[in-house]
């Protein structure tokens, strides 16, 4: 059975994730920005939390593991390559290695760029992937730490997942994001009309995390840097792919 996921809204813009394996009554948080709202939200549905899986070590992350772990005894587990920064961990996992909630079985990804060291939890039977601030709702984190082409190539790996595949992102930051993807592809219809539906979902304060990453390939500018009408659109027809993604984040940075 897949995992029954959650999403939590903590702090001003944040998201974690409950994912609960019905079968083994085992239930992880993936990131925590604050412990009450994913207290509450454990409680109201009768959950036990189990695990808890950190994809990077900024703060709006992590501020919360602390307090959570010590509420619930959950193991708590993060990238070896960022352990030295993150709350102590019961187990450190590098890209390959395996994570398992209840049954379900989740492959770790690393996805340097906003930080090095930053890692994806893909869950396949649950379509569903956990990417904290690599690949977002229609954008991508801002390279704090990595390289340009470090970031292109972990985004290549997300893309690179089945289509169905549900992304959960960190944080609520789609309708800026439209904003910005329609400076690159303004006559870009998928995305034209994505924008409005987010506007619509946000006008009624409903969350537009998760999105499919069918949607992110047909309509985010970060995902779509290979694509030669993209490159025309920016004036990079002969450039690479890395040099074409590096000049859309740099105008995003900007914008």
């Amino acid at each position: 059975m897949p995992l029954e996921i959650v999403t939590v809204p903590c702090l001003k813009d944040n998201y974690a994730f409950l994912a609960h394996d019905a079968a083994t009554e085992a239930t992880a948080v993936i990131d925590v920005p604050e412990a009450a709202p994913i207290l509450t939200a454990l409680q109201s549905r009768g959950w036990k939390l189990s695990h808890i899986l950190i994809t990077h070590h900024h703060g709006d992350h992590i501020d919360g593991v602390p307090a959570l772990a010590a509420a619930t005894g959950a193991r708590v587990i993060g990238a070896t390559a960022d352990a030295h920064r993150l709350p102590p961990l019961t187990e450190a996992v590098s890209e390959g290695d395996t994570v398992r909630v209840g049954m379900a079985r989740g492959t770790v990804i690393d996805v340097s760029g906003h930080t090095v060291g930053h890692i994806a939890f893909h869950f396949p039977d649950s379509n569903a992937v956990f990417t904290g601030d690599s690949l977002m709702a229609l954008g991508c984190g801002r390279i704090f730490e990595g390289t340009a082409p470090m970031m292109w190539e972990s985004l290549s790996k997300l893309a690179a997942l089945p289509p169905e595949t549900l992304v959960y992102s960190g944080h609520e930051y789609t309708t800026s994001n439209a904003r910005f993807a329609l400076t690159i592809e303004p006559g870009n219809e998928a995305l034209i009309s994505r924008a409005a539906a987010v506007d619509a979902a946000r006008s009624k304060g409903q969350p537009t995390v998760p999105s499919t990453l069918e949607e992110e390939l047909a309509t985010n500018p970060f995902l779509r840097a290979s694509l030669p009408e993209v490159k025309a659109a920016i004036g990079m027809a002969g450039a690479s792919d890395a040099e074409c993604f590096a000049e859309i984040r740099a105008r995003k940075d900007r914008f």
